[in-house]
């Protein structure tokens, strides 16, 4: 059983790309993550953590990755091989259904959206850091997609920049189950300061009773 603890006005809960490309049946890149999404069930557990953070009044903040429009990457240098790959395809397109938010694990009312981020990191060239200062946020858990890409360098980043880092193991998915391996099992302890299950995590939430007096 977990010994962490998520104190309400002290804790972000980071929601990575959900996009409909990657978390609704039919999306672009939908397939490519359902089997680690199947086996971690990532999709059922983010129906339990996300209402558990917002009713305990743990702030949401999403972190997008950048839409992709015609001529993005036009005299680029250094692309990498996702964004590469993701050209033909025009995963996130802005003005299409894939490119908006899921309606279930996508932004409420209440929660932050962070500028897009173009590679990996939630941080980089992004609002995240100043908007977590802002709400007074020190512990970080991350969820969503891709375990082994865009957590584990919006995760790492966090720690370089003095925040408790929690991932939670089966509440996110990745294109193979290598990657989510690497992710938790190989990674993960390097820099993480909890990597926890969804039955772990919200044993450390406040409770409901707890955030009405908050």
């Amino acid at each position: 059983m977990t010994t962490e603890s998520y104190a309400a006005e002290q804790t972000g809960l980071l929601i990575v790309d959900p996009y409909n490309d990657f978390m609704s049946e039919g999306g672009k890149l939908y397939n490519a993550i359902k089997e680690t999404a199947d086996a971690s069930g990532m999709f059922d557990n983010l129906r339990r953590i996300i209402p558990a953070a917002r009713a305990s009044k743990i702030q949401v903040f999403v972190l997008p990755h950048h839409r992709s429009c015609e001529g993005d990457f036009d005299g680029w240098q250094h692309m990498t091989p996702f964004q590469k790959a993701g050209v033909p395809g025009k995963a996130f397109e802005v003005g299409s259904w894939g490119g908006e938010f899921n309606e279930e694990f996508g932004p409420k009312k209440g929660d932050v959206v962070v500028h897009e981020h173009w590679a990996q990191s939630g941080f980089a060239n992004t609002d995240l850091d100043a908007q977590l200062k802002q709400h007074g946020v020190r512990k970080i858990i991350l969820v969503g997609v891709i375990a082994n890409s865009c957590i584990e360098s919006t995760a790492r980043w966090g720690m370089e920049l003095g925040y408790h880092v929690t991932l939670v193991r089966d509440a996110a998915a990745a294109f193979s189950a290598e990657g989510m391996h690497a992710a938790f099992n190989v990674n993960a302890p390097m820099f993480a300061h909890a990597i926890l299950t969804t039955d772990e995590l919200l044993a450390g939430f406040p409770t409901t009773a707890d955030a009405a007096t908050a």
